[in-house]
């Protein structure tokens, strides 16, 4: 089992969720998040005062597979939100010790689903 965090741009949520789907992975939880990488942010005027914005909107994708579906979420991620532009996002990939459903108490593979 492995969970795959995501961080990606927003505007390439619906791109990505339709690769997903295609991919029959389903089931993700998405936050909004702020961060910089490369990008370092912008300025920006307000009033008259000069600042910097280097913490810039993202979206954070948490999905936990089982083996088998974890080259396929990721090439789908990957499909849905490359643009060739800084600012792409990155993916990371976590061994996932346990997994529980908590309506049925099912363990391991069987409670990803």
């Amino acid at each position: 089992m492995k969970l795959i965090i995501a961080y990606i741009q927003p505007h390439k949520l619906q791109d990505v969720k339709k690769a997903l789907y295609k991919t029959e992975v389903y089931k993700m939880s998405v936050t909004n998040a702020l961060g910089c990488g490369k990008q370092k942010g912008y300025h920006e005027s307000y009033r008259g005062i000069d600042f910097e914005v280097n913490l810039l909107k993202k979206v954070r994708l948490e999905i936990a597979v089982n083996e088998d579906f974890v080259e396929k979420t990721i090439n789908a991620i990957v499909e849905g939100a490359k643009t060739g532009q800084i600012g792409d996002g990155k993916i990371f990939v976590l061994d996932l010790n346990e997994c529980i459903r908590i309506r049925t108490s099912e363990k391991g593979d069987k409670a990803i689903g």
